[in-house]
């Protein structure tokens, strides 16, 4: 099976890497195939080490992810994408997270062993009027919050959906996806797992207001029964602000607040009513960054708490991932973050940020993060480093991380 999996790999991780050569085009380079018709290779691969210490566990994981695919198209805006992935454990000391692996004892590092296909789409696209989109595909919405690709770990959460979005009734935008499979993190072997299906309903309206943009949005997931997920079922409606505001060259404000209430949808047995609350306020100036947040996943006392299943939950409380679902007593966070952009090295960006955890019923101390980042290029390579602490009080248990990635794609 691994030898298998080895070969499998390199079929597919060599398949979009001949193509440039074939048309003597530079690596990387649209090939013109006909009279308004291109084909564009994809390559993507990332070399990932992550180390985990927990009191009464560890890990260390490298593994070599990498997406490999073509998209032809035309200058009509229709195009046709599809896309490998494939990722290799070469340290596997960690707990991949699915079942019968043989390594449970580790701490969890959830990059399993994966070959899949990625994403396989149909797109018609016209500048300023609008899209559509048919298939399995990437779908990142705002922050992505609420629904996300998860770019963070090496295997992507994709979706088999039908997408929209209409932008030629300016400054009004309209977005609307109805997908019928949420395809996880957790690889070709997870079983139940590795995809659950439903209807999932995405819809946005925004609108331009000066420096300020306006978004209403609304995430109808109705999970189908029997799957890990049948009871996280739920309506939520909310809304979203952000603006930024020159105060002088190089020195602006930026804002940005969401309101949101969660309700239980379709076969959910529950019965619950949570809100979700969040603001930050960020300064930048001559490279240097500040921004004080706060975040807030509201539970009802009775073990219901607001929940973000479809999101890159990565990015939010905390790079540790302690908070990846929020706890039956809802979530607190209070943060502050710095940081810094250099002209060195294909330009550097060094980041921190600091979290304070508290639950949203009884305001009972969760605990306490540090994280830092360092991102930078070496030529074609892209290098990053980072680092998370949490600190454990009422919950959970101590844990430390660490990692480095090395990328490269065309």
């Amino acid at each position: 099976m691994k030898k298998m999996k080895l070969n499998s790999y390199l079929l597919l991780s060599a398949t979009v890497l001949a193509a440039p050569s074939l048309a003597h085009a530079k690596t990387g380079d649209p090939v013109v195939v006909a009279e308004g018709i291109t084909l564009d290779p994809i390559f993507d691969a990332r070399l990932a080490y992550e180390h985990v210490d927990q009191p009464a566990t560890s890990a260390d994981s490298l593994t070599l992810r990498t997406r490999a695919g073509i998209e032809l198209a035309s200058d009509i805006g229709l195009s046709f994408l599809i896309e490998s992935e494939a990722t290799l454990g070469l340290v596997n000391d960690f707990n991949d997270t699915n079942i019968g692996n043989g390594i449970e004892p580790y701490s969890v590092v959830a990059d399993p062993e994966n070959i899949e296909l990625n994403r396989i789409q149909l797109k018609f696209a016209k500048k300023d009027k609008g899209s559509l989109t048919v298939g399995r595909q990437r779908i990142n919405i705002d922050d992505q919050r609420f629904v996300g690709s998860v770019g963070w770990r090496q295997n992507e959460q994709t979706f088999d959906a039908v997408s929209a979005s209409v932008t030629a009734l300016k400054p009004l935008t309209l977005e609307a996806t109805y997908a019928i499979s949420q395809r996880t993190i957790f690889g070709a072997d997870a079983g139940t797992r590795e995809a659950f299906d439903g209807d999932l309903i995405f819809l946005g309206a925004g609108v331009k207001a000066g420096p300020a943009n306006l978004k209403g949005f609304a995430y109808l997931l109705d999970f189908d029964a029997g799957q890990p997920v049948s009871l996280s079922s739920s309506a939520t409606y909310g809304a979203r602000a952000t603006a930024t505001f020159p105060v002088a060259e190089g020195f602006s404000i930026d804002l940005a607040g969401s309101y949101a209430v969660q309700k239980d949808y379709k076969a959910n047995p529950n019965n619950y009513s949570v809100d979700y609350i969040a603001g930050s306020v960020g300064t930048s100036f001559s490279g240097f960054g500040l921004t004080l947040g706060y975040e807030s996943l509201g539970a009802d006392g009775a073990g219901n708490s607001f929940q973000t299943p479809l999101a890159t939950l990565h990015k939010f409380n905390g790079w540790a991932d302690v908070f990846l679902n929020t706890p039956g007593a809802g979530l607190e966070d209070k943060y502050v973050s710095v940081s810094k952009k250099f002209k060195l090295l294909g330009g550097l960006a060094a980041s921190a940020a600091y979290h304070d955890f508290r639950s949203d019923v009884g305001s009972v101390k969760y605990g306490t993060e540090f994280d830092a980042a360092l991102n930078f290029n070496i030529d074609v390579i892209s290098v990053g480093l980072k680092y998370a602490n949490y600190n454990a009080k009422n919950l959970a248990v101590d844990t430390e991380k660490f990692w480095l990635r090395l990328g490269y794609s065309f």
